[in-house]
């Protein structure tokens, strides 16, 4: 069993925000897939399926992003999902717009929806699929930065971005974190 996590808040006032493009990316996911994320369980909303042959079950936590590993670390204590079955889609600053990198491991990076999974599973090595959203302009205020909506440059772009990511994560399910970093990281996205 594979675990993909895609990171947000919930409710529609965060619905179309940079914080939740891992909400955005794992819900198409599932659509590729036929996957309903209908059911309730984990705090969280989740579907169960197979891609690229793979079983998975798709979470969308709505714990809110700083208490992510409320809902993350009961799925995979419940569905005895190891940290490399784990893959969180989480937004990320330090990458631009249209930017995306699988990464196994590491810190949080200031990420508070990281933080919390790693504080809840005390273990780092599951995979990630960080997408970029950019910094503030002007170095200005991080976390209104990613919890506005993406501007209109960006929107007629975000359906691309978005197919994009998925792709990525069917390649890291098919043949793994080495090969989807090989094929992803470092590669223009939107041209």
């Amino acid at each position: 069993m594979k675990l993909i996590v895609g990171l947000g808040n919930p409710g529609i006032e965060y619905a179309e925000t940079r914080h939740n493009i891992g909400f955005m990316v794992a819900s198409c996911l599932a659509d590729r897939a036929g996957i309903a994320l209908k059911r309730k369980g984990y705090q969280g909303l989740y579907g169960v399926g197979r891609i690229v042959g793979e079983e998975v079950t798709i979470l969308l936590p709505q714990t809110f992003m700083n208490r992510s590993g409320a809902s993350v670390a009961p799925a995979c204590q419940s569905l005895g999902v190891e940290p490399g079955d784990l893959i969180v889609v989480h937004d990320e600053i330090d990458l631009t717009f249209g930017s995306l990198r699988v990464k196994v491991g590491g810190g949080h990076g200031g990420h508070n929806g990281l933080r919390s999974i790693g504080s809840a599973l005390g273990e780092p090595g599951y995979n990630r699929l960080r997408m970029g959203v950019g910094r503030p302009p002007g170095g200005g205020d991080v976390s209104g930065h990613v919890l506005s909506r993406f501007n209109a440059a960006e929107r007629s772009q975000l359906r691309t971005y978005i197919e994009v990511a998925s792709e990525a994560l069917e390649l890291l399910l098919r043949e793994g974190a080495q090969q989807a970093m090989n094929s992803y990281n470092n590669r223009e996205i939107l041209t």
